[in-house]
């Protein structure tokens, strides 16, 4: 070998791609972020007040795998519901004439390069706490609605999920501050067009609260807030509501929707115990029959 001869000069596509590929390399699964660290910091989503989206539960260490499977399902249904031009994380662009000239064929391209991404419409966001995952929405998707005939259409077979770790799903209409500030102006907006639109008639309720992370607002002191702000004529009902509140906190952010009466029937909205609950008459019907 000639140890005289020089290397070739690398371009700048060759160093790019050695710089991919470092980066590339371990950074496979799912890491829980660090103590200390800010969940997304870098380059990814963080939950932010005025956000809208879906808390979901995992098996432990599927968190990755759990984030795979939701974002293939919520575009899977999405596509279903608003057509696939929602989908795409780039917005459509009119395709211009063939033109010979060279230079101008590059300029395109690179304009084309230069369009700015629009935001997907779903979003996973890492959190500090294993097993919850969290989706940010955006619209047309709107979260109560959507989560509903997910769930719904699972119970009844009409949609057929590949989900294998996936557990609840909770939807969030508006996020805001963990605040008792925030908290009220979170309810007034979340519960006004249940129950104070015009001829809105009396309706029993429930709250269902869960906080993870948080140690400012305390259970009581938050579920005392929100049914002072559903107020009369509605009242209490916890078995027999017309309709439930969710309330959730994570770390300094709260959370809001109002669901309806057939959240106990769909499995709290939990996947995995649908299926569950669609299986046994199968197998039933399977013992019966030896």
């Amino acid at each position: 070998m000639d140890h005289n001869k020089k290397r070739k000069a690398e371009t700048g596509a060759d160093i790019a791609a050695k710089t991919v590929n470092k980066k590339s390399k371990g950074t496979k699964g799912w890491q829980v972020a660090k103590r200390g660290q800010k969940p997304g910091s870098g380059s990814g989503p963080s939950i932010e007040a005025g956000d809208a989206g879906i808390w979901a539960t995992c098996d432990k260490n599927t968190e990755g795998k759990c984030t795979a499977e939701l974002r293939d399902l919520f575009n899977e249904y999405a596509e279903r519901i608003y057509g696939n031009s929602e989908i795409g994380d780039t917005p459509a662009q009119d395709d211009d004439p063939a033109e010979e000239d060279i230079e101008a064929d590059i300029k395109h391209e690179i304009e084309g390069l230069q369009v700015p991404r629009r935001t997907p419409l779903f979003q996973p966001v890492r959190l500090e706490v294993q097993c919850v995952l969290f989706f940010k929405t955006r619209a047309p998707v709107e979260p109560v609605s959507f989560v509903h005939g997910i769930c719904s259409d699972v119970m009844t077979g009409v949609l057929r999920t590949r989900s294998r770790c996936v557990r609840r799903l909770s939807p969030m209409t508006l996020m805001g501050k963990a605040t008792e500030k925030s908290v009220e102006e979170v309810s007034r907006a979340v519960l006004a067009p249940h129950f104070h639109a015009d001829g809105t008639p009396p309706k029993k309720f429930a709250i269902r609260f869960s906080c993870r992370n948080h140690h400012t607002l305390t259970r009581d002191a938050v579920i005392k807030q929100v049914a002072d702000a559903v107020g009369s004529p509605h009242v209490v009902d916890l078995t027999k509501y017309d309709l439930l509140i969710i309330v959730e906190i994570y770390k300094n952010m709260c959370g809001m929707s109002v669901v309806g009466n057939d959240f106990e029937p769909l499995k709290r909205y939990n996947l995995a115990e649908i299926h569950a609950s669609r299986r046994a008459p199968l197998a039933n019907q399977s013992t019966d029959g030896e």
